[in-house]
């Protein structure tokens, strides 16, 4: 039995990692690593028509369209949205995990720009990137 424990955690936290990785690695078809440091991912999104994702993470961030597209988005928990995205279009997300499918006739083209870490500033902590990017976006909903 004692022999077991162990295998069961590794399995476990094999299994949690697995859950919860970078959609570069898991979804290689449909996104590529543009650019990346210490603050920002940036990752070209690319869906042909009619193409699906496998469950993936992304940090929060911000997405923009560089085309059009009728989107699907299913959530861990099997919420379903429907998105029509246009070009030029921005949007903020924050973290999530999700399936997407391009249930247009178009492909779909996009990057999205996760933010990672915490800003700190001259005038101290000032919360983390990604609440300074949704206090700016709201400003900008249309």
């Amino acid at each position: 039995m004692f022999r077991l424990f162990p295998a069961v955690v590794i399995v476990c936290l094999v299994a949690n990692f697995a859950a919860a990785q970078d959609p570069t690695k898991v979804e290689p078809k449909h996104y590529k690593l543009h650019f990346e440091n210490d603050r920002v991912q940036v990752v070209d999104v690319h869906y042909g028509p009619h193409e699906k994702s496998e469950m993936h993470d992304h940090p929060a961030g911000v997405s923009v369209s560089v085309t059009g597209g009728h989107l699907r988005f299913t959530d861990q928990n099997g919420k379903v949205t429907e998105v029509y995205a246009k070009a030029g279009e921005a949007r903020w997300f924050p973290a999530h995990k999700h399936t997407v499918e391009n249930i247009g006739d178009e492909p779909y083209n996009g990057v999205y720009i996760g933010i990672k870490g915490k800003a700190e500033g001259a005038a101290g902590d000032r919360g983390s990137d990604a609440e300074q990017i949704a206090k700016i976006l709201a400003g900008h909903d249309r």
